[in-house]
């Protein structure tokens, strides 16, 4: 598998990390969590506590995530409604 991003996936990823957590709407900067490795496009924004925490996170005993009973697919949801939302202000402003 080729490994090396391409500039418009470094984009995305910047994006992704650019907008507040999709678990605990901690304001950014954000991890890019990979729903799939290797598919730059499923990622979802999260803080490091909701991302790699022992405790809270993802990587560890999810009890943030438990608590707002999310799973990975809504996280995801809640990344791509706030990157179309972030596009349409931006378009707005021209």
């Amino acid at each position: 598998m080729n490994n090396k991003l391409n500039a418009k996936e470094r984009l995305h990823l910047a994006r992704v990390k650019s907008l507040p957590c999709s678990v605990c709407d901690k304001s950014a900067p954000s991890d890019a969590h990979h729903y799939k490795q290797g598919l730059q496009y499923t990622c979802i924004a999260l803080c490091p506590d909701c991302h790699t925490n022992s405790i809270l996170g993802w990587h560890g005993q999810k009890r943030m995530w438990h608590i707002k009973k999310m799973d990975e697919i809504d996280a995801l949801n809640i990344t791509i409604k706030r990157l179309f939302e972030n596009q349409s202000e931006n378009e707005n402003a021209f």
